[in-house]
């Protein structure tokens, strides 16, 4: 391994070597981020953060927050990665050293902007699919645990949104409701808990 990467031309070195180390801290990052490590929060590696960069631009661009979200290690590494795979790509293609390092940055940005939009529309997705107690009113639900008399205690009820069953915190203004009863989701309460009525 060592003598194949002694044989080649110092700037091809320099490509190599990047494309190497920026592809091993990215796979060590995509692990991390998999198992929901935090390692690297601290260095500005939340990717909420990176995709939060159009947000805080249209808030205030003036105190430059969407600037310094670009401006992440996380990013760095993609820009490298780009760089580094750019320029060993094209070595052989392009004689020009300046034109293979320009070819070779502009391959760095198209890195972070893919990697850009690919995270914003996971976390997008992810967003979307978050269960929001909002989604129940009106619905119908099955008493879990018995729900006491004029809001005097909470029970408990099972509910079924977008195919998934949840179960909620669960008051009532009316008589107490037996467990396996019937009810109807009418108010939401604090965004913790639902006030129901029987059906």
């Amino acid at each position: 391994m060592m003598d194949w990467y002694n044989s080649l031309e110092p700037a091809l070195k320099i490509y190599w070597g990047i494309a190497i180390i920026a592809s091993v801290i990215f796979a060590v990052q995509t692990i991390i981020s998999l198992i929901g490590g935090t390692v690297f929060d601290n260095a500005d590696m939340d990717v909420n953060a990176d995709v939060d960069m159009d947000t805080s631009m249209d808030s205030d661009s003036s105190h430059g927050g969407g600037v310094s979200h670009f401006f992440s290690v996380r990013n760095l590494i993609n820009f490298l990665l780009g760089v580094g795979w750019g320029g060993v790509c094209f070595y052989h293609a392009i004689s020009a050293k300046a034109l293979l390092m320009f070819v070779a940055i502009v391959c760095g940005i198209i890195f972070i902007l893919i990697f850009f939009f690919l995270v914003k529309i996971l976390l997008k997705l992810s967003k979307d699919n978050t269960f929001q107690l909002s989604e129940t009113l009106d619905k119908t639900a099955d008493v879990y645990l018995f729900i006491p008399e004029n809001e005097s205690g909470k029970g408990k009820i099972q509910i079924s949104v977008r195919g998934s069953v949840h179960e909620l915190d669960a008051f009532t203004k009316g008589e107490k409701i037996p467990t396996g009863a019937k009810v109807r989701v009418i108010k939401i309460i604090d965004n913790q808990a639902v006030l129901v009525e029987k059906i």
